[in-house]
């Protein structure tokens, strides 16, 4: 991402071991439907939803934590039970998901994570960013930025 960010949302710490991270994931995404975490967000930029990899242990088979939520202008009421961070700027590459979510981001994650030696990940953060295009069917599409060194 070219410039720092702040944002607030749910997080799930988790991995990618035994399918630990597709069940911790899919109950942080109810749960943030469910919840209409969107709406409780306070100072939102826009309305696209952000899902951020970071906190990693080490790679992407280590723990990282996954937030869910929004870019906002300002932190200064953070509702409870949600969590605000900044994020800084970082170099990144962009991948385009493209097709029915979940299994386009699904997808786009495995040849990420096929092309994991060749990318210099820093492993800071990664997001996905879930805008207007996102909600087209078959059509949709997610940006997913990889951050890099």
């Amino acid at each position: 991402m070219k410039d720092m960010f702040k944002f607030i949302g749910i997080s799930v710490r988790t991995s990618n071991v035994n399918n630990k991270a597709e069940d911790d994931l899919t109950k942080l995404w109810t749960r943030f439907f469910e919840d209409d975490i969107l709406h409780k967000i306070p100072h939102k930029v826009n309305t696209d939803v952000y899902a951020i990899y970071t906190d990693y242990e080490s790679d992407y088979k280590g723990e990282y934590t996954c937030f869910i939520g929004c870019r906002v202008k300002v932190m200064e009421s953070i509702p409870s039970g949600m969590i605000g961070k900044e994020f800084p700027a970082q170099p990144h590459k962009l991948f385009v998901a493209k097709g029915a979510l979940p299994k386009a981001v699904e997808t786009t994650w495995q040849e990420i994570w096929a092309q994991d030696k060749y990318l210099e990940r820093s492993y800071t953060y990664d997001v996905e960013v879930y805008g207007p295009d996102s909600q087209k069917g078959d059509n949709s599409k997610v940006d997913i930025y990889i951050g890099v060194k």
